[in-house]
């Protein structure tokens, strides 16, 4: 039963590691662009990024549940459905990524991320050009 919890515990911490790269490419890239710092512009972090929210925006249109978090739910109840019991870190990682708001604000919180993402493409384009070290 422990495995179980252990690799759900694992799920919610890598659901709330994909939702922090969101976030943070979000904030970082308009403040690296303002600071000068080229790291923001790079394309593969931008594809990752888009992608990223691409995933979870696809996923709102076809209103289908997270797989991170059908995967989660099912590691529970394999752990005898114990919810958190003791478990500091997993309790807290998913409160801070599970809200109960009404579906709607999720879907309105999706569609502005990801037409905020899109405009960053375009206001902070990335460099198309590779880096010198692997020229």
């Amino acid at each position: 039963m422990a495995i179980w919890r252990l690799l759900a515990d694992a799920v919610v911490l890598f659901h709330a590691a994909y939702v922090a790269f969101v976030v943070f490419g979000l904030v970082a890239i308009p403040l690296g662009a303002a600071f000068g710092f080229r790291w923001v512009r790079n394309l593969r972090f931008r594809i990752l990024h888009l992608a990223a929210m691409a995933l979870v925006f696809v996923e709102m249109l076809a209103r289908i549940m997270c797989p991170l978090t059908v995967i989660e739910n099912a590691l529970r109840i394999c752990a005898g459905g114990s919810r958190y019991r003791g478990d500091f870190l997993a309790y807290w990682t998913h409160r801070l990524i599970f809200y109960s708001w009404p579906p709607w604000v999720f879907d309105v919180l999706y569609v502005g991320t990801m037409l905020a993402i899109i405009l960053l493409l375009l206001l902070v384009p990335p460099d198309r050009r590779e880096p010198r070290a692997a020229r």
